[in-house]
């Protein structure tokens, strides 16, 4: 018995000691989980063009810096184009919750990579703090060469009230959409879905504990440099509870508290919200969603969401979200897509695409809001070409005949008829005949502002076309032109009496023949053109 005993016992110990070792290696993240940079968990993987995945903050700290990285097997990294890795940060945050190791990847530091990726280099912190410097001077330079053209946007200041205020293109081209001295469209500064005050129909409402409302007043009385740190600890939590509470807290705070939306805007809360934002419950998904909205109220904080990588995710919330995020993602890209130096970089990112699907079959607000974001990145060529490539202006000219978003449509009808391309595109899709067709139409089916933008789309089609002739009689516009040219605004009336002016000079034109008779005769010294042909009889 004693032999067996021990034996039994130590069968026992070596089994335990098996399972402890299998235990330790489930713990042990997979290494394709790890930055090759950082050497840590991914919060936000991302793929290079070279076919890497990395840490996001890791490839954006070594652009700044100019650092290529060699990696283990020889290779360099390609660093140009960098797309999120949805899939690796789901596998591995299912690892996480599997392995029972209380692992969690959290949004690294800027200033830990750098200290990393400088250690890789062997630079100093001086000369790395001075390289810092002027990379993050030059970015502004960068993304202005990327835009083909740029329009200064007129918007009313954050602190006026919900009241719609006049906001439109101002430029000197004969072109422009939208004329200095005549407003056609009272634009909206803020999206539709961004409000002061709680709406009961709104789900994502809920109340906030007695503490975190005591936070709130603290916020509105003081301000500290890391008073983000609240919002950050509890949106990085494990707890969904905890999370849905930070995002509705922050999402009243930012809607009331102005001075908040520039304070709270930092860095570190940026990363949090991104991880909340990918949520699968929808109070915590929707509340995120509404933060960003409201943080993208104020301008200097633009350029920083878009450049913490947030517009993937709205993308991704556009297709993927609940219906309500769905709005709230809508009204963060318009938000955004004010700000002229955005607009480039969104439409790299993939922006127009699941812009032009809202805008065709999502909410009222989603529609709205996708409108007028699709409005401000066509004011960029680069954008332009994009929209003709995916084949969107036959859904634009069908949407003109929607009353609900028909306003805002034309408005990127008229900036893809200001382009070669775009314009190659409307008269293939049969926009002469639409356009006609809508200035046409009673006050009833069209706004009066929605019939001058369709007279000024017309004059832009107008420009160095020779196909607008005929396909402009096909439509029957001289007629449509006659009555706008007598009844319309002094802006509508000019742009009518030009395009009829051409129509006409077009006819002249083509009525002068020559004189074949005179030519056989005299040769070509001779040759003679002769006005009215048709109408005069032939003599010499």
């Amino acid at each position: 018995m004693g032999k067996n005993g021990r034996f039994r016992r130590l069968i026992i110990s070596f089994r335990r000691s098996l399972s402890d070792s299998a235990a330790g290696a489930e713990t042990v993240p997979p290494s394709e989980f790890l930055c090759p940079i950082s050497k840590s968990l991914m919060f936000d993987p991302a793929v290079v063009s070279s076919g890497q995945t990395f840490e996001r903050m890791s490839v954006q700290v070594c652009k700044d810096l100019g650092f290529t990285p060699t990696l283990p097997d020889g290779s360099t990294p390609d660093f140009s184009t960098v797309i999120p890795n949805l899939a690796l940060k789901s596998t591995i945050l299912n690892w996480c919750s599997k392995s029972g190791s209380g692992l969690r990847p959290s949004p690294p530091s800027y200033s830990d990579i750098e200290s990393v990726v400088c250690s890789m280099t062997g630079s100093s912190a001086s000369a790395k703090s001075a390289d810092c410097a002027k990379v993050r001077a030059s970015e502004r330079e960068e993304l202005l060469q990327g835009v083909a053209e740029r329009t200064q946007v007129l918007f009313s200041n954050t602190t006026s009230d919900l009241n719609p205020r006049n906001l439109y293109c101002s430029s000197s081209s004969e072109e422009s959409v939208i004329a200095n001295s005549t407003p056609f469209l009272a634009f909206a500064t803020r999206p539709t879905c961004f409000s002061y005050s709680s709406s009961p129909s709104t789900s994502s409402e809920f109340v906030v504990d007695e503490g975190s409302s005591n936070y709130v007043s603290a916020l509105s009385s003081n301000s500290s440099p890391g008073e983000d740190e609240s919002f950050v600890s509890k949106l990085q939590s494990l707890d969904v509870y905890e999370q849905e509470q930070a995002v509705i807290l922050l999402r009243k705070t930012t809607r009331t508290n102005e001075e908040a939306r520039a304070t709270l805007c930092t860095e570190r809360l940026l990363f949090a919200l991104k991880n909340v934002l990918v949520s699968r419950y929808a109070a915590v998904q929707t509340n995120a969603a509404a933060c960003v909205v409201n943080l993208s109220i104020e301008k200097g904080n633009k350029i920083k969401i878009v450049r913490a990588g947030i517009v993937p995710l709205l993308i991704d919330l556009l297709r993927n979200g609940f219906d309500e995020s769905k709005e709230h993602a809508a009204g963060a890209m318009f938000s955004l897509a004010i700000e002229d130096e955005n607009r480039t970089a969104m439409g790299v990112l993939g922006s127009l695409q699941p812009l032009i699907h809202a805008l065709r079959s999502g909410s009222r607000p989603c529609r709205l809001d996708s409108a007028l974001a699709l409005y401000h990145l066509t004011l960029v060529q680069s954008n332009r070409v994009k929209v003709v490539r995916l084949g969107a202006t036959g859904a634009f000219l069908g949407l003109l005949k929607d009353t609900e978003v028909a306003a805002r449509v034309v408005l990127i009808v008229c900036n893809l008829a200001a382009s070669d391309e775009g314009r190659a595109a409307l008269l293939d899709a049969g926009a002469v005949r639409v356009l006609a067709d809508v200035l046409g139409s009673g006050k009833e089916l069209a706004s009066e502002s929605t019939r001058e933008n369709c007279v000024a789309a017309l004059h832009s089609l107008s420009l160095g076309s020779l196909r607008f002739k005929s396909l402009a009689r096909e439509a029957g516009l001289e007629e449509v032109l006659l009555e706008v040219a007598e009844a319309r605004s002094e802006r509508a009336r000019e742009k009518a009496r030009r395009i009829l002016e051409g129509l006409r000079r077009q006819e002249d034109e083509a009525e002068e023949e020559v004189d074949w008779e005179v030519v056989m005769k005299r040769g070509v010294s001779g040759m003679r053109y002769r006005a009215g042909l048709r109408s005069c009889p032939n003599s010499n």
